[in-house]
């Protein structure tokens, strides 16, 4: 497969918009129910529409390796669900085509869609202050401290001033909900991320996480968080 072209955080295709920010698809406005998987294999589709996402690539991003499961049943039941969301059939598809036994190809037209487009063009073509345009794309790990295991990073940058505040206060049970709704995602120590949006670089990077439970899924990482970056 080949190599990946730089993703925009939405993306639009027909009637339906990609929030890749808020993990979100809306068909002219309204927010359609798609989650977990089906929603990170339409993610993965959009990323080279047109180019084959064989099942086996698919398998290694969203699947655990040491996970037991039916990997058909599930690869399929997500499939499926992908296509009621979109509105088509496997027998008539708008939008996600099968290569029997193979893996699946987006074969929508794609547009992406520019975050910035308030900006004016010659703002537009600065990097904003403390930018590191040079990071988008590469491949960077989630550190800790060594005593930690883990570490808790934010969705985005609203829950990031969510966890500061309630770290600031002390408390716990509001960082304990922030977690439960998954406003902050608990990623092991190295966990590899990909850099989505360098724009705030001296606070931290936007990010899609390319290992463990919330594959595929976007974050902004603090920049003390990220480490292994040239």
């Amino acid at each position: 497969m080949a190599s990946a072209a730089p993703v925009p955080s939405r993306i639009r295709f027909a009637d339906y918009e990609l929030d890749l920010r808020t993990a979100e698809l809306r068909k002219q406005g309204r927010k359609i129910r798609l989650a977990g998987r089906p929603f990170q294999i339409l993610a993965m589709l959009l990323e080279q529409p047109g180019e084959m996402v064989t099942r086996e690539e698919i398998r290694k991003r969203l699947w655990d390796a040491d996970t037991f499961v039916d990997f058909d049943h599930g690869m399929n039941s997500a499939i499926r669900k992908l296509r009621g969301a979109l509105g088509e059939t496997a027998d008539k598809p708008r939008f996600i085509e099968t290569l029997a036994r193979r893996g699946y190809r987006f074969i929508g037209v794609v547009e992406g869609v520019d975050t910035q487009s308030s900006r004016s063009p010659a703002a537009a073509s600065e990097p904003a202050v403390g930018s590191r345009p040079d990071w988008v794309g590469q491949v960077a790990s989630v550190g800790a401290e060594e005593s930690a295991n883990f570490v808790l990073i934010p969705a985005d940058e609203d829950a990031m001033a969510e966890h500061q505040k309630c770290e600031s206060a002390s408390d716990d049970l509001g960082i304990s909900l922030l977690v439960a709704a998954q406003k902050l995602l608990m990623v092991a120590r190295g966990t590899q991320v990909k850099i989505l949006d360098a724009q705030r670089a001296d606070c931290g990077c936007r990010v899609r996480i390319l290992q463990g439970q919330f594959v595929g899924e976007t974050a902004f990482v603090p920049r003390k968080y990220l480490t292994d970056l040239s």
